[in-house]
């Protein structure tokens, strides 16, 4: 056994037993979060403005900060931006996270030196957890990459300022920098393309044993690393045995990417966001992942049909139920306060309190009174390409309003890897799901309001070209599932007929 993945063996044992024991105290540390956030921020601006001080309860605090959205938050990030301390939170972030927002622009989260252990510890004891239960710490010795931005940090408002994933990339432990690809220097490269053939050339010989990053952008090496060896993935490297993921629903990737493999392997699911790094998959048996209760941040839970209510329902952990759909709410020792992500997430177990990422609250269809968010149309999409043994690369769902005296309809986008025999029929099979999953979909078929779904195909690589066209090919971008009016659908039209 090598030095690293013996070393590896009784920290990741001591990591495992404090995690399993933190899930038999999750509400009590929920409350002790809540009370540290509190406590210490009475005197910055936002706490003051706040009446911080004078908190309380849960209910005190819910009657004092509202619900809000980054554009909200604006005020305070530029005052931060400008110079002053004590703001959201003690002191000055020592970074921030940059992300583009669909309504916001370029959104700059700050990152602070007391939430920065919340985001690097999490996906540590993400693989150390992995590594106790199933034993498999060889990984550990061979070399690790993780497909992510640029490391290249700006300043702005004197703050170091770049993309989460670059961010992270300056705190890997140095016991791990000789493991990791790619180089300092290819992480740099900016245009996708160019970086993912420098990575491909870098790892290609490569004693690789673990991969991680966002699905459709490692689909996108393993494509490529397959075209220059002429071998899958799990051929050309034989000790890669874990495959790290997150940012998007895994499920309509996971067939073609353990195609390109060409062999199960384990698999790790991460949900990690520029705000926090909120849940992990702590185990291979379990379904869902692991809320992270004690790293900083207090959740609140808002019941989502009521996210754009004036008063909404404000939950604490210990009221959530399975089953239902909730809007995630943080509170944080970065100084987001009533801070909505806009992820829904829905519990599978609350002993211990595991939830799996439903959607997303500004991406859902709504066009015709429908109510259609992305966990329904993902699972009506797999269960049909399942049954009519269809591979599916990518796709986006669109209302097309109806023209003249035509009828209304969803104009799905998909991308095949495999076709259908008959697309018809295989629409049917997805509009037949749907119905069965959204009763307000389906009341509006049954009532003659809605054509069935129509599927318009995308060739191979369209949905690439187009998120090239747009400048965001490649990293941490996700092309969004559902869409409420014709703009994605629009400028996918040019890259139909390629």
């Amino acid at each position: 056994m090598a030095i690293k993945s013996f070393l590896a063996k009784p920290f990741a044992g001591y990591i495992y037993k404090q995690t399993k024991k933190g899930m038999e105290t999750a509400v009590e540390d929920q409350l002790s979060i809540f009370q540290y956030l509190v406590k210490t921020a009475a005197k910055t601006e936002f706490g003051k403005e706040h009446g911080f001080a004078d908190i309380k309860t849960y209910e005190d605090f819910t009657q004092q900060v509202p619900i809000r959205d980054y554009e909200a938050f604006k005020v305070y990030i530029n005052r931060i931006k400008e110079g002053k301390h004590n703001v959201l939170w003690k002191g000055q972030p020592i970074y921030f996270a940059k992300t583009s927002g669909t309504t916001s622009g370029v959104k700059y989260i700050p990152i602070t030196k007391d939430s920065i252990p919340n985001h690097i510890n999490s996906a540590r004891n993400a693989l150390l957890c992995y590594m106790a239960e199933t034993g498999n710490t060889k990984f550990a010795d061979g070399k690790l990459i993780f497909l992510s931005g640029s490391p290249e940090l700006e300043r702005v408002g004197g703050i170091p300022t770049g993309r989460l994933s670059g961010i992270v990339n300056h705190h890997v432990p140095r016991y791990l920098r000789s493991n990791q690809l790619p180089s300092y220097e290819t992480n740099c490269i900016e245009e996708w393309e160019e970086k993912l053939d420098k990575i491909v050339e870098e790892t290609i010989n490569q004693h690789m044993t673990l991969i991680s990053g966002i699905p459709p952008w490692m689909q996108m090496y393993f494509d490529r690393l397959t075209a220059k060896s002429g071998k899958k993935i799990g051929d050309l490297f034989p000790d890669f045995s874990v495959m790290v993921q997150g940012g998007v629903n895994f499920e309509p990737y996971k067939a073609k990417l353990y195609e390109s493999i060409g062999r199960k392997i384990d698999c790790i699911e991460l949900f990690p966001a520029s705000e926090g790094f909120f849940a992990f998959q702590d185990s291979q048996q379990a379904e869902g992942l692991l809320l992270n209760t004690n790293s900083g941040i207090f959740f609140e839970f808002i019941p989502a049909a009521e996210i754009f209510s004036d008063n909404p329902t404000r939950l604490m952990l210990k009221d959530v139920k399975v089953g239902e759909n909730y809007a995630l709410i943080i509170n944080n020792n970065a100084g987001l306060w009533g801070y909505n992500i806009g992820d829904t997430v829905k519990f599978v177990s609350t002993n211990p309190y595991r939830l799996i990422v439903s959607g997303r609250i500004k991406h859902y269809i709504s066009a015709f009174g429908e109510h259609v968010i992305g966990e329904e149309v993902e699972s009506a999409l797999l269960k049909a390409a399942e049954e009519e043994h269809v591979q599916v690369t990518e796709f986006t769902v669109a209302p097309m309003i109806a023209q003249g005296n035509g009828k209304s309809y969803h104009e799905w986008f998909v991308e095949f890897e495999k076709e259908p025999q008959n697309i018809s029929t295989f629409a049917q099979k997805i509009d037949d799901n749907l119905r069965a999953k959204n009763v307000y979909y389906d009341d509006l078929i049954a009532g003659n309001i809605l054509e069935r779904l129509k599927i318009s195909p995308i060739p191979k690589n369209g949905f690439i070209e187009y998120m090239k066209s747009i400048g965001k090919l490649g990293g941490q971008n996700k092309l969004p599932r559902l869409s409420n009016d014709r703009k994605i659908a629009d400028a996918l039209k040019p890259f139909m007929n390629n």
